[in-house]
């Protein structure tokens, strides 16, 4: 499926200087996963079981974010009731036409997709908005379906895993809420592939434009960066991308050719994207039926209409 859009002109913006948002990040610390190379027809994530229709959720035009390039088109559900600020920034500058022809700069193997700077384009700028505080973790009551099914730590420390709606999360139980003076527990998102997170300096409040898109697993940036996002449409273009970092020889990198919000867009011209209801019966009878050592090893099913 290949969406077309309008390009905006790209804003001119002040010339603050800054780190590339994880280069002061340890790449050589925990390991990142291998890459896979599954395919899916029309970045559609595809399951050989039949669902009920009413176990697919519709994804929220107005949570939609698509991003158009050479390879197809990605679309990124977002999650403000997670992560506020910085989905409210990301929205903002969509709109502006921020992000509008900018180029991955920095792309890992096995790792993630690294983009967002409208102002210089090799991870050393930013927007003129204004940097946003962390949202590592978050708190979740029982309005916030999380549906478990595996755990990590050590036997004697261990976190339980699973998913909200579309995205990998670790959460304490439920069954805790009783516990506490808010009635909500602790929830972080986890670094899977697919997951959108963004980017940042060492000082943790820094986060303003850059962003990532997870190629593999990288359990070490879990609670340490803002996870604001998951891959629901497009899902194998995510290792598409030409591998490199801007001002090496000869890497000439991808861009992001547009990126609309999908409300924004005329209704005909909008993708109805579905995912498979992580809270269903129908989710809970398939996830037991897979293979899997790791939450971050199950992918979600989901659609495009």
């Amino acid at each position: 499926m290949k969406i077309s859009f309008s390009l905006k002109p790209q804003l001119r913006l002040k010339a603050a200087v800054r780190l590339t948002a994880l280069s002061t990040l340890a790449i050589a610390g925990p390991a990142c996963s291998a890459e896979s190379t599954e395919s899916y027809a029309d970045g559609e994530i595809k399951s050989a079981v039949t669902f009920p229709e009413t176990a697919w959720r519709t994804v929220e035009a107005d949570n939609l974010m698509l991003i158009d390039t050479a390879y197809g088109v990605i679309g990124v559900e977002l999650f403000p009731e997670i992560a506020p600020n910085h989905v409210a920034q990301v929205k903002a500058l969509v709109r502006d036409g921020f992000y509008d022809g900018v180029v991955f700069h920095r792309v890992i193997v096995g790792f993630m997709n690294q983009t967002g700077d409208g102002q210089n384009g090799n991870g050393t700028g930013d927007s003129e908005l204004p940097d946003i505080a962390a949202e590592f973790t978050f708190r979740r009551g029982e309005d916030m379906g999380v549906t478990l099914v595996s755990s990590r730590g050590s036997e004697r420390q261990q976190i339980a895993t699973g998913f909200y709606k579309g995205l990998p999360v670790a959460s304490q139980p439920i069954s805790q809420a009783i516990l506490t003076k808010d009635g909500k527990v602790a929830a972080f998102g986890l670094h899977c592939k697919g997951v959108t997170s963004m980017a940042r300096t060492s000082e943790p409040n820094s986060a303003n434009s850059q962003f990532f898109l997870m190629r593999g697993k990288a359990e070490h940036l879990d609670a340490q960066y803002s996870v604001w996002g998951a891959t629901v449409m497009g899902y194998d273009y995510l290792t598409s991308f030409k591998v490199g970092v801007v001002g090496e020889d000869g890497f000439v990198p991808d861009q992001m050719n547009n990126v609309k919000i999908a409300a924004d867009l005329p209704e005909a011209d909008r993708p109805t994207v579905q995912v498979l209801d992580t809270t269903s019966d129908a989710f809970t009878n398939w996830i037991s039926t897979q293979s899997y050592d790791d939450v971050c090893d199950v992918q979600i099913p989901s659609r495009t209409q």
